[in-house]
């Protein structure tokens, strides 16, 4: 009779830890090929900001016509900050300020737009926030915003665009520039 209950206890105790949920990172491909999301009820890996330190540097590229520059800082107190900037015609069309930042032991990236007026496009106190997905050597997936260096002069950002309810994945195309 020992033996049952002890036996009985134990096939419990494997059936509740079975039927709990475990909370770690855990990927989620989105329909597009090279962003990825949160699963539901899951949490960002565990990172810090020197993992992504091969963020920083100056980048250029072209897309829509018009020339895209990013310029990434280095890693300090946890965090790098980043300016883009997109100019067609001569002319600034818009700014964005990025932050990469430790947050309970992962990263989150946050990001707010600008006309080239310096005018918010979000609310005041409002910002696109992407929480960390996936990390290895040379890409960070976060929540639909990819940053993957294909060569120590070449990175390329994917990014999740909704334009009137439309999601597209567009990629930016950047290579190291040298600031003059």
């Amino acid at each position: 009779m020992l033996k049952t209950k002890r036996i009985g206890f134990y096939l419990g105790l494997i059936m509740l830890l079975c039927s709990q949920s475990v909370s770690f990172a855990q990927e989620q491909t989105t329909p597009f090929p090279n962003t990825m999301s949160l699963a539901p009820g899951m949490t960002s890996p565990a990172a810090s900001i020197a993992d992504v330190a091969w963020i920083s540097g100056y980048w250029q590229g072209e897309i829509w016509g018009g020339d895209i520059e990013e310029i990434w800082s280095q890693p300090l107190a946890g965090s790098m900050m980043a300016s883009f900037k997109f100019a067609a015609d001569q002319e600034v069309k818009f700014y964005e300020i990025i932050t990469l930042f430790e947050h309970q032991g992962s990263l989150v990236l946050r990001l707010k737009h600008f006309s080239a007026e310096l005018n918010g496009w979000e609310e005041k106190d409002d910002y696109m926030e992407f929480k960390l997905v996936k990390l290895d050597q040379h890409s960070a997936y976060f929540e639909g915003y990819t940053y993957r260096l294909v060569s120590p002069e070449e990175l390329h950002v994917f990014v999740v665009i909704e334009d009137e309810g439309e999601k597209t994945e567009t990629q930016f195309v950047f290579k190291r520039r040298q600031k003059n």
